[in-house]
């Protein structure tokens, strides 16, 4: 069974004959993530079924989710915590013609807004989005305000759903995670509404008055260190990888609700203290209904808003490796059918990169048929070894074909060199088996 027939085995399109096509149309993207929809697809009739399977008023993008969501499930159902990471991205199709396109930041900017819940364990191996949005916002109208949904409100709605999710999986703590953007009243107070039956750890960016007086930031700044972190600060966004060093500090506080109440929340600020000359000092303030008492309870805290990150790993997968950005589609509905597609396939570069790296001796066989972790050795003109190698023997090989170059300094492979390396794997296994064809008949 190819991963594809595994990860969509419950997927239910209301016709056999759908459910098939969105099996093989998945398996053939997932092989070459960066080539266009004829450029993945085997032939000509190949090509057009896509297309009519993506037209198809049956198919949609809830539909397609679906079976990866169970699956998602069943994946979070294993662990003791997992991370719902939520985030909001533009996806630019400007200068295209698709029907149900809106403004982006700029409004003569095409495109939609994708957000999704992506689905971490505390050691960042990725379990699956377990649900995302996508939608094109409405076009200004003079100096009126903008209509259509408040994008504030898809913060809100995906608590919501990672809450009743956590009541279905009492055994499995489920964490909402976000940037600056869900620091927003309204979501504190839901998830006390909900009881909360999902924790949440949010980016601060708001210094709340608090009811007795004073700012909240000074009031946690006020308080006694509960000790240091030292961790390695990955390079992005301009910024070189460099070891950090920051002092944490938390405190338990009481914040208006704008209801005649207060809620209560801990305020935990991890500042940098030593920066290097002309470096940004990086600090985190956080928000969160658990309570940080110990250097350990912050630190823990700390680490899971770190694995944040992964999110925009998956982001950069979706646009760069799969190049979503790219799709030529005659309507809004027909790209979010495909974008559904592509969310799977992003999750699952993102989860080869990381299983390769935290649990290296899987057998490869769980994650990839056996012609594929074979022409990874053939390409690399290495042995093909009879038994089924480790998991991370077979990830470097295939991240060496899209140019990792292996060395004892270079760490392990990254997510761009495993999906370059992937689509040269697929070329060669098509016309591995193309030839055993030949020679059957």
């Amino acid at each position: 069974m190819g991963w594809a027939e595994h990860e969509f085995e419950t997927i239910d399109l209301g016709d056999p004959r759908l459910n098939r096509r969105a099996v093989l149309l998945a398996e053939r993207l997932g092989q070459k993530p960066g080539a266009s929809i004829p450029g993945a697809c085997e032939n000509w009739a190949e090509t057009a079924a896509a297309y009519r399977f993506l037209r198809n008023e049956q198919v949609s993008c809830e539909d397609v989710m679906a079976a990866h969501r169970q699956a998602t499930v069943a994946r979070m159902r294993e662990h003791a915590v997992v991370l719902c990471l939520q985030d909001t991205t533009e996806l630019d199709y400007n200068g295209q013609a698709t029907v149900g396109l809106g403004p982006l930041s700029y409004e003569a900017q095409r495109g939609l807004l994708l957000h999704p819940t992506y689905v971490v364990t505390p050691e960042r191996e990725p379990l699956g989005v377990m649900n995302a949005w996508t939608w094109a916002r409405e076009f200004k109208q003079g100096d009126a305000p903008r209509g259509g949904v408040l994008e504030s409100v898809r913060w809100i709605e995906s608590y919501e759903r990672i809450a009743e999710q956590a009541s279905e999986l009492p055994g499995t703590r489920h964490v909402c995670i976000g940037d600056r953007e869900s620091d927003m009243l309204a979501l504190l107070v839901m998830a006390r509404k909900m009881d909360h039956a999902a924790d949440y750890l949010v980016r601060c960016q708001h210094n709340r008055v608090l009811p007795e007086g004073g700012k909240l930031w000074d009031e946690v700044m006020a308080g006694a260190p509960l000790g240091r972190i030292r961790f390695e600060m990955p390079a992005g966004r301009g910024r070189k990888a460099r070891a950090v060093e920051q002092e944490v500090r938390a405190r338990r506080v009481l914040l208006p609700d704008r209801q005649g109440g207060e809620l209560e929340v801990t305020c935990l600020i991890a500042s940098e203290v030593n920066a290097p000359a002309g470096a940004k000092p990086v600090v985190w303030r956080l928000l969160t209904n658990r309570v940080a008492s110990t250097l350990q309870d912050a630190v823990e805290l700390i680490n899971w808003y770190r694995a944040r990150w992964e999110i925009e790993l998956f982001f950069l997968v979706l646009k760069e490796g799969c190049r979503v950005e790219r799709l030529q589609l005659a309507d809004t509905e027909r790209l979010q059918t495909a974008l559904a597609l592509y969310m799977v396939i992003a999750w699952r570069i993102n989860r080869l990169m990381r299983l390769g790296r935290t649990l290296p001796d899987l057998p490869a066989d769980l994650l990839f048929e056996p012609d594929e972790w074979r022409a990874a050795f053939i390409l690399n003109k290495k042995p093909v070894p009879r038994q089924t190698p480790p998991l991370n023997t077979v990830v470097r090989l295939i991240a060496q074909r899209g140019g990792f170059l292996g060395r004892k300094h270079d760490g392990e492979p990254g997510a761009r060199t495993i999906w370059l390396g992937m689509q040269e794997i697929a070329v060669f296994v098509e016309g591995a088996r193309y030839a055993r064809q030949l020679n059957d008949g």
